[in-house]
């Protein structure tokens, strides 16, 4: 007898089913893909190539994006192109996109891997925490200012890679810098993860008629350096004990490439898939009334409530 677990359990059934696979072809599809240099976005990054697909790469390391650029041209022989980006400045995710429109016609999809898990409560420059900053506001302000483009290209896909970790939640729209609150490193990566999903489901209902679809997804229990950046102890507990239940990155790749590949899935959006399962997140998630706060808060961080009230996209 098959039992039946609450919806606030299905992920553990859905984590280990068999997951869907695409065999479509990229060919000639532009795809950027951001934190392309580890982890999910590299297997997202090989998988793309593998399919023909022309790939921008958004990332910090310039050394680091130029040998895996290299690496991947020599077996696969597609155009790559690398934009420099420290997603922890929005001002620096303002010129990549800027770099992007002026170098590149058409977007077909927009895949955002970047993510950082931090033990401790750091800001950013601009005065952001800045897990909620790489995690959530730089791909809201990327999309935004990517949209047009994304809409000239449609039928186009945005893919946002989130996490299970979104369950932890930890968001408090009126302390996103937490300044009031003990940070913790899950409640802290939980909120910036809630936070993206909940502006998922708001660009979703947005772009209705547009052809451009946005989704996101738990890339599966796998191996990354996320929290690299914390200190010794914890990098040595990932690498040495946290490691060991994990799984190869590799299956992230497929799953990203299903979702931004499969015909069937051309017209669905405002989803959220454990790997290629579609999955009902965590129901603070669902709360449409506090993703319209948070929407809107993004935008006044991100600076783009200003251009949106001049005329600008959504």
């Amino acid at each position: 007898m098959d039992l039946k677990l609450p919806d606030e359990l299905i992920f553990i059934k859905n984590g280990k089913a068999i997951q869907h696979r695409s065999a479509a072809s990229m060919e000639g599809k532009v795809c950027i893909i951001t934190g392309a240099t580890s982890g999910v976005g590299l297997e997202a990054l090989k998988r793309l190539a593998r399919g023909g697909a022309h790939l921008i790469m958004v990332c910090r390391n310039q050394e680091k994006a130029e040998r895996i650029r290299m690496e991947i041209q020599d077996q696969w022989k597609v155009p790559i192109d690398v934009v420099i980006a420290d997603f922890s400045c929005l001002d620096e995710v303002r010129k990549a996109a800027a770099l992007i429109i002026k170098n590149h016609s058409e977007i077909d999809v927009l895949i955002h891997s970047a993510g950082i898990y931090s033990t401790k409560r750091v800001c950013t420059s601009e005065g952001f925490e800045r897990v909620f900053a790489v995690n959530h506001l730089a791909p809201f302000l990327l999309i935004h200012l990517l949209l047009d483009r994304l809409k000239e290209s449609a039928p186009a896909r945005i893919i946002l890679v989130n996490s299970e970790g979104h369950r932890f939640n930890g968001l408090d729209p009126d302390d996103l810098n937490w300044e009031r609150r003990h940070y913790t490193g899950l409640r802290g990566y939980g909120a910036s993860k809630t936070a993206q999903l909940l502006t998922v489901w708001e660009f979703a209902d947005r772009l209705k008629g547009s052809k451009v679809t946005i989704n996101a997804l738990h890339p599966g229990d796998v191996k990354t350096n996320i929290g690299n950046n914390n200190g010794w102890l914890y990098r040595w507990f990932l690498h040495h004990v946290t490691w060991h239940f994990l799984k190869d990155p590799v299956i992230s790749g497929e799953a990203i490439y299903y979702l931004a590949s499969d015909p069937g899935l051309r017209d669905v959006s405002g989803r959220f898939f454990n790997q290629t399962i579609e999955e009902k997140p965590a129901a603070h998630a669902l709360d449409r009334g506090l993703g319209k706060r948070i929407w809107d808060l993004s935008l006044k961080m991100t600076g783009l409530d200003s251009k949106i009230q001049s005329g600008g996209s959504i």
